[in-house]
């Protein structure tokens, strides 16, 4: 099946990457990507201890962030543009009905 695709507001077409996956061994929980997602896609969740680096020391790195409903992801790529540590993945998909 082709990937989704639509249209901007002036009518040129694109193809929008929605978030498959994120990485949290590189996560930092910063919760940068929560803050600008304009849906309820993403959870700051506190860290597992078998996960945590004995450097980790700095309160922040307590926490993790998380795919809370990868499926309300409207493929805009504002998480992947403020994320410091490159954790998303994007891929165009087709149309999940």
């Amino acid at each position: 099946m082709d990937p989704y695709s639509a249209f901007t507001r002036g009518g040129t077409a694109y193809t929008p990457t929605f978030i498959t996956d994120l990485n949290q061994k590189t996560c930092i929980g910063c919760g940068r990507c929560y803050k600008v997602c304009p849906r309820d896609v993403f959870e700051l969740v506190e860290r597992d201890e078998d996960e945590m680096d004995d450097d980790m020391e700095d309160e922040d790195q307590m926490s993790v962030m998380t795919l809370k409903n990868a499926m309300d992801c409207i493929g805009c790529g504002s998480c992947a543009r403020v994320c410091p540590k490159a954790c998303h993945t994007h891929e165009a998909l087709p149309l999940a009905v």
